[in-house]
């Protein structure tokens, strides 16, 4: 009205009612009746108002809160049906599921597990019944998971001026001991600017782990010991950018061939050790 109150009519709250029981029999299907997430939207509203809003097939979804994972659903589902290339980034903050609630009995210990097995549960539920269609085969149902979470590197990488005689030895590594290639390399691939989505190959090079983003864009293994062989077969692929662990050279001489190595066979790639 013209005071600015927003008045709930009759007619939306019978269309929320609706939609909630139907949200809720959803995640029931999925769930096998577990009951593990009350109150959720069902899948097809937000496909009619991913559709309101006059979206590409290959748009970008982006929905803050997240909760089960909803509108990932609907991004599948809507994906299957027109063959859609759209992606989706689904945020949500890890809140605790509670103690006494069926989602905690069940291993669900916040809200964010319940949305990656959401995801996982429908996308296969998609594809098994839309099987018959042509081209479902080619229907992208996988999904990365990102923690937010501080940097990999110890704080004398950032800033060198601060270390002390007194903990030089205890700061032979820039990188947290804890810190996994995986995690490396999602650093690697933000510092760079790249995209989290690009297309990532694992593969093996003389007994070490080499990941392959995007065909070269970037090449990189943090292997603690890396066979020297691998500088040769990598430099064949030309990548923009070469990234290995400051500690993967046994010794310095190894260290300086890796520069003189992509001097004659890759001039054009950049190198970085950290």
């Amino acid at each position: 009205d013209r005071k600015g109150v927003v008045r709930k009519t009759k007619k939306q709250t019978i269309i929320d009612n609706v939609y909630t029981q139907n949200g809720t029999k959803e995640m029931n299907d999925i769930f096998e009746n577990l009951g593990i997430f009350p109150f959720p939207k069902p899948s097809f509203l937000l496909s009619q108002l991913i559709e309101f809003a006059n979206t590409n097939k290959n748009d970008l979804i982006l929905d803050f809160f997240s909760g089960s994972a909803t509108t990932a659903h609907a991004v599948m589902q809507l994906n299957a049906e027109d063959k859609g290339t759209r992606k989706f980034i689904m945020v949500q903050l890890p809140e605790a599921t509670d103690e006494k609630s069926e989602a905690y009995k069940a291993g669900y210990k916040n809200i964010a597990e319940i949305g990656k097995e959401r995801i996982r549960r429908a996308g296969t539920n998609i594809v098994e019944d839309n099987q018959n269609k042509i081209g479902i085969d080619k229907l992208d149902i996988g999904f990365r998971v990102y923690k937010t979470d501080s940097s990999n590197m110890e704080e004398v990488y950032y800033h060198p001026e601060q270390l002390s005689q007194d903990n030089l030895f205890s700061l032979a590594s820039n990188i947290k001991k804890e810190r996994t290639p995986d995690d490396l390399l999602t650093q690697v691939i933000l510092d760079l600017g790249l995209e989290l989505n690009l297309p990532i190959e694992q593969k093996k090079m003389h007994g070490n782990n080499v990941f392959i983003v995007q065909t070269n864009a970037l090449v990189a293994c943090f292997d603690d010991n890396i066979n020297i062989k691998i500088i040769d077969e990598i430099a064949q692929l030309k990548p923009f950018k070469v990234v290995f662990k400051d500690g993967s050279f046994s010794n310095s001489k190894d260290r300086i061939n890796l520069e003189e190595r992509f001097k004659r066979l890759s001039p054009e790639t950049l190198i970085t050790v950290i």
